[in-house]
């Protein structure tokens, strides 16, 4: 993949703003948690937003990973300082929907604010996860990612493989990890976020559910489901491949992104928005690959699902300030900030005209490979299995499976029995956000 990036040119009349205007202006507080270079094209597009007009001055505000943020906007929220826009990951979704009175839904804050909105303008892959039972927006989605398969071509070039040798399926995976381990690769297979990629992914793109009603969607008396047996079929592999040092564990969230952009892995699990990053460090040549699915079961790959965050507007502000909100909201909307963003990223274009104008710019030509994960997300239509998960206590269930998991790669366990545990202490999770639900 060339390594090219679209930069958001900072307009230069930021460097004149006056402290007296800025005082002049509502200000809108977006607490993020977009880390890194992340963070800096996040700070561009708030720099745009403010250079475009007068009335309102957005300052971002990073608080942390996404669990932390999640955390500080509670706080914030119980204080009475809460920002007037949250960044959530789609794990707290289900918490931010039974936080009645917490939050003022997107659909809702446009139509008071008087601001021009179509939902319809939004890609649907992404807008269902965070709309309601009706199909109204509750939050705005921001940076939607979904895994993809990154690959060192440099390596697989040393070790005498082709780099471009097809590397859909599990089983083509692990003849490529063999050949790897035997020509000395230290770091044939590594991963970022083992629960989203290869249990919560792993379930939709062989349309089988993770959860009972839906994967969540249709109920809150949902269970989990996913030790059955084409999980722990893969969950298993995976423990074998680490047994026999062709998986290399790194930790919970993206620790293995150091491992590959600095070289030593061959393949890397990843979001598809580890683009910016990877773009940005990896000296050497990469290429990206759709997810592999298990060849033989029937119905994959059906599509995977979405990982990344929303914009939750928070209740308590005035009313002036909500229109802030919303001009900001469709600012970040417009085509060529969304085109942008997912060029610079990785992540996916909210909207079908960000994606059309990235094919018109030639993104896609110069970077063969950049569109795989659209592709691989709207390819087929979404199934009750398929079109996310929507659970409640879903950040803690996620820590249990990533308990019971490296029990697995460290050897302490078999699939079978990990899976069974990490499923009969989730659910307990599951009763306990059931019940607090419904008081």
């Amino acid at each position: 993949m060339k390594r090219t990036t679209y930069g958001l040119a900072l307009a230069s009349a930021l460097s004149t703003l006056t402290v007296t205007a800025a005082q002049a202006q509502t200000e809108i507080l977006w607490w993020h948690a977009m880390g890194d270079r992340l963070n800096e094209l996040l700070d561009e597009q708030a720099a745009q937003f403010n250079a475009s007009q007068s009335d309102y001055v957005v300052v971002p505000t990073y608080k942390g990973n996404y669990s932390e943020t999640l955390n500080a906007g509670i706080a914030a929220f119980r204080a009475g300082e809460q920002p007037h826009v949250l960044q959530v990951f789609e794990v707290g979704t289900a918490t931010m929907m039974a936080a009645e009175g917490a939050i003022n839904p997107v659909y809702q804050l446009m139509a008071d604010s008087g601001a021009d909105f179509d939902p319809d303008a939004y890609l649907a892959a992404v807008t269902g996860y965070y709309t309601n039972t009706d199909g109204q927006m509750l939050s705005l989605p921001y940076n939607s990612s979904t895994p993809v398969l990154w690959v060192n071509r440099d390596l697989f070039t040393e070790a005498g493989l082709d780099p471009d040798m097809d590397l859909s399926t599990w089983q083509k995976v692990g003849e490529a990890l063999d050949a790897l381990k035997a020509a000395g690769v230290g770091c044939p297979l590594t991963t970022a976020w083992q629960s989203w990629i290869h249990l919560e992914n792993l379930s939709a793109y062989h349309n089988v559910p993770f959860a009972t009603q839906e994967n969540g969607f249709a109920g809150l008396d949902t269970e989990l489901a996913f030790n059955g047996p084409l999980q722990v079929q893969h969950i298993q592999a995976l423990g074998d491949w680490a047994r026999d040092g062709k998986f290399v564990y790194t930790g919970r969230r993206n620790e293995g992104g150091a491992n590959f952009r600095g070289g030593e892995c061959a393949l890397f699990t990843e979001s598809s928005a580890g683009y910016a990053t990877i773009a940005a460090e990896a000296e050497f040549d990469f290429g990206v690959r759709p997810l592999p699915y298990w060849e033989g079961v029937e119905g994959a790959p059906q599509n995977t699902i979405i990982g990344g965050a929303s914009l939750w507007v928070l209740a308590g502000h005035d009313p002036e300030e909500y229109k802030g909100v919303a001009a900001l909201l469709n600012f970040l909307s417009t085509p060529e900030i969304q085109a942008a963003w997912h060029q610079n990223t990785g992540y996916l274009p909210i909207t079908t005209a960000a994606y059309e104008l990235s094919q018109e710019q030639g993104f896609y030509e110069a970077n063969p490979g950049a569109d795989t994960a659209i592709i691989q997300m709207t390819g087929k239509a979404p199934t009750p299995n398929s079109k996310g998960i929507r659970l409640g206590n879903f950040d803690q269930i996620r820590t249990i499976i990533d308990e019971e998991l490296e029990a697995v790669w460290a050897g302490d366990k078999e699939a079978q029995a990990a899976l069974d545990s990490a499923v009969e202490r989730g659910n307990q999770l599951l009763r306990r956000f059931e019940q607090a639900a419904g008081n």
